[in-house]
């Protein structure tokens, strides 16, 4: 495993980052001794960082990490997060501190190395994001997180860059946060090149450029698109999170893609990964996982290391051309 810088905080984290979410949901659906076995193998193969948050199963996944954890040793890195109630604003330190205390029981810990605000983000509260004067405003967010540091109950604060990518970037620039949970996969890589004329998607506009001016982790999300990357199979757990990610659209580009660079390069799954491990500037590709050989094949995904510049100017050509859809 090999690891790199988490923005300017000063640790260093694994490349792959185990996920504890509801679309992979190994810690959620499947029995005790798989999530055992699970988090055993990838604290051997060197992964250090587990990310989850209280909507995960509804507090299953943090009830989960709670005893398995208590199993390991050395700990890995945790981070967690809190999901505002918009409609409940005027009260944004309670709902954050109840968040944390409540997800602190579930964990069985004192503190996390990272919490993380969970909702999207816009210029102001409006559709389910969350406006920049109630994040980084007096008696926002970031002031309210400062705080729980301060008490020792978090070492660093994050955000999730969803919404819209203009004021997440504003919110980056801000210097508040410590990382950022950014959308980048094959499919949709506009967070982390200019995008040509024709592609299609939502676009995230540079940011991981706007985390590393700025010193911010980046945190690599949805690095297989809730899993229709890694297979034309559906789950029934897919959840699209940003515009123009309709599941038979993307369905259409992932086949596009594969069609141009065949299985060179491993497995699905395995050319995503490593397709977002070539990004210098992501810190960890988090990874989701419905079963242990999931993790065995994105472990090999690490091992094997970044695309070569070839897999990537098919790519660019690719984008070029819309994936060939019209």
């Amino acid at each position: 495993m090999r690891y790199r810088p988490f923005g300017r905080t000063g640790l260093q984290v694994s490349e792959l980052i185990f996920g504890g979410g509801w679309v992979g949901g190994i810690l959620i659906h499947q029995d005790d001794a798989t999530r055992r076995a699970a988090l055993r193998l990838a604290l051997e193969a060197g992964i250090n960082w587990v990310d989850t948050a209280p909507s995960y199963g509804d507090g299953k996944s943090e009830e989960a990490l709670g005893w398995l954890l208590q199993e390991v040793e050395p700990k890995p890195n945790l981070s967690t997060k809190v999901r505002l109630d918009v409609r409940a604003l005027d009260d944004i330190s309670g709902q954050v501190e109840r968040s944390l205390e409540a997800s602190l029981n579930r964990l069985r810990l004192g503190s996390v190395e990272l919490f993380q605000l969970h909702n999207p983000i816009g210029p102001e509260t409006a559709d389910g994001r969350l406006g920049i004067e109630q994040i980084l405003g007096q008696g926002g967010v970031a002031d309210v997180f400062d705080r729980l540091r301060e008490q020792g109950l978090t070492q660093f604060t994050g955000i999730t860059a969803l919404g819209d990518a203009g004021a997440c970037r504003e919110v980056v620039a801000s210097g508040r946060f410590d990382s950022a949970q950014v959308y980048y996969n094959l499919l949709n890589p506009s967070a982390g090149q200019t995008m040509p004329p024709a592609w299609r998607g939502q676009s995230f506009e540079g940011l991981i450029g706007a985390c590393r001016d700025h010193g911010v982790a980046v945190m690599n999300i949805r690095v297989l698109a809730a899993g229709v990357i890694a297979t034309d199979q559906r789950h029934g757990r897919e959840n699209p999170i940003t515009d123009d990610a309709e599941l038979a659209t993307e369905g259409e580009r992932a086949r596009a893609a594969f069609a141009r660079l065949g299985e060179r390069y491993g497995t699905r799954a395995q050319t995503a990964i490593r397709f977002a491990l070539a990004n210098p500037g992501i810190s960890g590709v988090l990874v989701g996982m419905a079963e242990l050989a999931h993790l065995q094949e994105a472990l090999a995904a690490a091992e094997m290391g970044p695309l070569p510049e070839t897999a990537l100017a098919d790519l660019r050509e690719l984008y070029a051309q819309n994936f060939g859809l019209a």
